[in-house]
C-alpha cells in the first residue's frame, strides 16, 4: 500500500497546475502590457526630432542628403 493516496497525489498535481497557469497567464498580461505601451509611445520627443533634419533625395544623384 502507498504511503500516500493517489487522489492526494492527483490533488496536490491539480493545485500545482493552476497556480503554474495562473503565474504565467499574468506574466503574460505584463509582457503584453509592456509591448503595447511601447508600440504606443513616440519614437523621439519633438526637441530630439527638432535636432536632426529630415534626410531628402537629391533628385540628381540619388543620394539622401539633409
Amino acid at each position: 500500500m502507498p504511503i500516500i493516496p493517489q487522489v492526494v497525489l492527483w490533488a496536490a498535481g491539480a493545485v500545482a497546475t493552476f497556480a503554474l497557469a495562473r503565474i504565467i497567464r499574468r506574466e503574460y498580461q505584463r509582457i503584453n502590457e509592456e509591448l503595447e505601451a511601447a508600440r504606443l509611445a513616440t519614437a523621439a520627443s519633438t526637441a530630439e526630432r527638432a535636432q536632426h533634419p529630415t534626410l531628402r533625395r537629391d533628385p540628381q544623384t540619388g543620394v539622401y542628403r539633409p
